[in-house]
């Protein structure tokens, strides 16, 4: 007889669990549909995406991936439902900047931890925000906006899509590291803000290209600057804020694919290398293109450096902006 065979139960589990390398569970995952929760209402960008890129990895997995919205509480009601989950890869998040280095920072009480309960797998769509000032402001640039708001105390806005918005921390952002004086309006999502700022009711918004896309178009809306690091392919021609002589300013957001903490290894790898293929795939990186965001495959540790220099920066923001969401 076996040695196996002498083990009691619970030790023949972890026998077998030494005996079958994490490679071997890799090697058979998927064996049933996996399930991408998006804790966003139908219709949002982040879903209209995320469900996009759910469509295609069938084709490579072998398995259909269902879209499971879970919208709520700004996120967390999905994150925590994955945070929760079993850590076996058939549970996946689709999480956002401020889903992940966001709002652990405003909210004193989640349901989940981004740090600890979750892992990411890749970043695979990144969203480069603009701001964008009505055509009747006299700017014509960040320095241009900073100087007005300087000669006009007390008296200007930036918008956002409500507190602890990603939108909000830009405008904090842009107070903190260039001295704008400008106070912060909130608004039930940005369509009100956008209608306010058209009207010149307030003076700035900075988010998402397609916010703003069509009013810029019509001549009632200026592109002042875009808030990436680097240059964005959908507006090569536009200056970032950093080129304006603002050091250190930086804005956006991005969509990433994220498993419990304490996935495997191999199955986090796994799906990192689908999730790059289904983004080289040129009808996809022209569809999120269409969408005002960019295509990217950040693999799982370049994910991780991202997730804590963005965590480190709006941590900064929100603790000199004193913001808490209770």
């Amino acid at each position: 007889m076996s040695s196996l065979h002498c083990l009691p139960a619970a030790a023949l589990v972890a026998a077998f669990a030494l005996a079958c390398p994490a490679g071997v569970v890799a090697q058979n995952y998927p064996s049933k549909p996996v399930r991408l929760v998006v804790p966003y209402p139908p219709g949002a960008s982040n879903e209209i995406i995320g469900r996009a890129l759910a469509q295609r990895l069938p084709e490579q997995f072998g398995q259909n991936v269902i879209v499971d919205t879970r919208p709520g509480a700004g996120g967390h009601i999905g994150a925590e439902l994955v945070a929760r989950s079993a850590p076996d890869g058939y549970t996946l998040l689709l999480g956002t900047a401020g889903l992940i280095t966001i709002s652990p920072h405003v909210y004193p009480k989640l349901p989940y931890s981004a740090t600890t309960d979750l892992a990411p797998v890749s970043v695979f769509a990144t969203v480069p925000y603009v701001m964008a000032v009505p055509a009747a402001l006299p700017v014509k640039g960040v320095k241009d906006l900073i100087a007005l708001s300087k000669s006009r105390p007390g008296t200007m806005n930036y918008a956002s899509s409500g507190n602890g918005s990603a939108p909000h921390l830009c405008g904090e952002q842009l107070k903190l590291l260039g001295g704008a004086d400008m106070a912060h309006v909130p608004y039930k999502g940005g369509a009100a803000a956008i209608t306010d700022l058209v009207a010149n009711r307030v003076q700035l918004y900075c988010g998402g290209i397609p916010t703003v896309r069509s009013n810029v178009q019509s001549g009632r809306l200026r592109i002042i600057a875009v808030t990436t690091a680097q240059r964005s392919r959908l507006l090569p021609e536009q200056a970032t804020v950093v080129e304006q002589g603002i050091p250190g300013f930086e804005a956006s957001s991005w969509m990433a694919i994220l498993v419990p903490a304490k996935t495997p290894a191999p199955i986090i790898d796994r799906l990192y290398r689908e999730i790059a293929q289904a983004m080289q795939r040129p009808d996809m990186q022209s569809f999120v293109l269409s969408q005002g965001a960019e295509p990217a495959a950040l693999d799982p540790p370049a994910t991780a450096r991202q997730f804590a220099a963005e965590s480190a920066r709006w941590g900064k923001v929100a603790r000199a902006a004193n913001i808490r969401i209770d």
